[in-house]
């Protein structure tokens, strides 16, 4: 019994914990990369003109949805440049510098486009709470009939329905078929 619950709950349980975690810190590192000197006010100090440029370019790249881009790199470091000398000593956190160029109204609109989007991007990952939305809409008057197995079958592909969309069922039939050891003749 102990086994059964081991294998069938505690490693698939553990599996996706482990998996959950590494994608966090996949999507972390990731932001880190974009935003990281302007979240740190110590790096944002410290920078070279050098770096900091690059950090411009790369944030912009990332704004950047076509041909339209939301921040204009070479604008941006010459705004950064200005206002790491302008920001107050009281200011520490990037919530404290959007409050700070509120208050200086237009004087830095690709460093206010920044540092919103910063202060916007989510922290919270919804992997679990999409799993449970799944779970409702799976779950009807049908479950009473329905092993767990199935039911978490179903869940898994109703939550990776972008994976399922490119099984090639057709290919998938005709293989099953193939390999079908009983043949009624015709």
């Amino acid at each position: 019994m102990f086994e059964i619950y081991r294998i069938d709950y505690f490693i698939q349980i553990m599996d996706q914990a482990l998996y959950s975690l590494e994608t966090r810190f996949e999507q972390f590192q990731r932001y880190e990369q974009i935003f990281g000197f302007l979240f740190d006010l110590k790096k944002l100090q410290s920078a070279s003109d050098d770096s900091l440029m690059a950090s411009c370019t790369n944030l912009k790249d990332a704004l950047t949805h076509g041909t339209h881009s939301d921040i204009l790199a070479s604008d941006l470091f010459y705004e950064l440049k200005i206002l790491r000398e302008a920001l107050p000593k009281e200011v520490r956190r990037p919530i404290e510098v959007l409050d700070f160029l509120q208050k200086v109204e237009g004087c830095y609109p690709n460093s206010w486009i920044a540092y919103q989007v910063l202060l916007t991007i989510p922290v919270s990952v919804a992997s679990a709470e999409r799993s449970f939305s799944k779970l409702k809409l799976i779950k009807s008057y049908l479950r009473s009939s329905m092993s767990q197995e199935r039911l978490s079958d179903l869940a898994i592909l109703s939550i990776e329905r972008a994976l399922v969309r490119e099984v090639d069922f057709e290919r998938l039939a005709n293989d099953f078929v193939g390999k079908k050891g009983r043949r009624i003749t015709l």
